[in-house]
């Protein structure tokens, strides 16, 4: 009964919960120095779907065929088909000669529009307006010269001492320095409080202008370098240094393998079954020792019409060591799919299972009759075959019942007839609640 209660709570609670009412760890002295410490679980069985097993194709997560964005020649090849790339790394280069001398002429143009700007915003020089102040009091002395002789030559005209000819001269000379003063405060006024703000937002949007200019070759320059799109391996190259490349050829071929794709035919009766994010076993032939497990990520809802079956698509974490994929595209897969019938089966954890190139098997833990502070007892070896992925779990067939104990943690290191003592569970070995 105790089991039966505790093979319900690990699905709820997770493993160490369902270890602490399983063993009732006591607390009498001493304990086995000759055991080795291990952690343990226990197995379970409950009702779950029966594996079907489809084989299928291991595809990149992500293809992208680069091309060049512009017409130019290659001047270098920065790449080799297979080696690992990193998102933005250049994958080759175009000749950009022409285009730097253009960008280097226009910034130097934008920067001769910039001074020009700051010219207009600094307003009138200190020089400049004691210029204009000395041209208004020179005009100010004419105009008042000019004023003061047109009165004496009244006077004198009204004693019939200048002609009216002279008085018309003065009349003249007084209107025409009145005209120069005034030109001339005007003038002084206009340099005291500097350029318009109308001139200075021409100055500002020539700038602007030009400064756009210099982006538009900065970006055509930047066209001509080939970028990986995204973290991934060159799959395959088509120029070579020297070669022309017209604006939308090929240039390499980038894929993507920190997740793959892996792509099975199912028939109807088995795809109508499947759930997105249905945990999913797959097995590799040249992987023997390798457990790996992925997600449904979806179904296609159309089948090929000559064999009626539709691709399923299971998403696979890959693991990258020393820039080479494990798993590659193009390789065999085989996938268990949780899409037969409901069975009572027994489940283990992921972590219990001894993989390699011969056989699956677990540690079972025979429990001495006394226990110690640490229970302590025998491990044997029961081979196993694999069935279907359910969360952190796996179901397995071979002579396992529910309720016994199978080693998760240091089963690495053990051998049939080892004697272990049992330890309690550690944080980091316990499944996410």
């Amino acid at each position: 009964m105790l089991r039966a209660d505790c093979s319900r709570q690990v699905f709820r609670f997770g493993w160490s919960l369902c270890l602490g009412l399983s063993l009732g760890l006591s607390l009498v002295r001493g304990q086995d120095e000759s055991a080795q410490p291990v952690e343990v679980a226990e197995v379970i069985e409950t009702e779950i779907l029966q594996g079907h097993r489809v084989v299928g194709t291991v595809n990149p997560l992500r293809t992208s065929t680069v091309g060049a964005a512009t017409a130019g020649r290659v001047a270098d090849f920065l790449v080799n088909v297979g080696q690992a790339v990193t998102v933005g790394q250049p994958l080759a280069q175009l000749r950009t000669e022409t285009l730097k001398i253009e960008l280097r002429a226009a910034n130097a143009e934008l920067e001769l529009y910039r001074q020009q700007l700051v010219e207009q915003q600094n307003g009138s020089r200190a020089e400049d307006v004691a210029e204009a102040e000395a041209q208004l009091q020179v005009a100010r002395a004419a105009q008042e010269n000019a004023s003061a002789q047109l009165v004496r030559l009244r006077a004198l005209a009204a004693s019939g001492a200048a002609t009216d000819a002279d008085l018309e001269d003065a009349r003249e000379r007084a209107s025409i320095t009145q005209f120069a003063f005034s030109a001339a405060d005007a003038a002084a006024k206009r340099v005291k409080s500097g350029p318009r703000e109308e001139r200075i937002a021409q100055a500002a949007a020539q700038v602007e202008l030009q400064q756009q200019r210099v982006n538009l070759i900065k970006d055509r320059i930047e066209k001509h370098t080939l970028r990986a799109p995204f973290d991934g391996f060159v799959s395959a190259e088509y120029t070579e240094v020297g070669a022309w490349v017209a604006s939308g050829d090929p240039v390499a071929q980038v894929i993507q393998l920190n997740q793959v794709e892996i792509q099975a035919p199912v028939t109807a009766q088995y795809a109508i079954r499947l759930k997105r994010g249905d945990a999913v076993r797959v097995e590799f032939p040249e992987l023997p020792d390798k457990l790996l497990t992925g997600t449904i990520d979806r179904v296609v809802p159309m089948a090929d019409s000559r064999a009626r079956t539709f691709p399923v698509l299971v998403r696979l974490d890959n693991e990258i060591h020393d820039g080479a994929p494990l798993l590659m595209a193009g390789m065999l897969a085989r996938v268990d799919l949780p899409a037969g019938g409901q069975q009572l089966m027994p489940l283990v954890p992921k972590d219990a299972l001894v993989l390699n190139a011969r056989e699956r098997s677990v540690y079972v833990v025979d429990l001495d009759a006394q226990s110690s502070e640490l229970p302590t007892g025998i491990v044997r070896k029961v081979p196993v075959q694999l069935g279907v992925a359910v969360d952190d779990l796996i179901q397995v067939s071979g002579a396992l019942s529910a309720g016994q104990l199978v080693v998760v943690v240091g089963n690495e290191r053990l051998i049939p007839e080892s004697r272990v003592k049992i330890v309690p569970r550690s944080a980091d070995s316990e499944p996410a609640q």
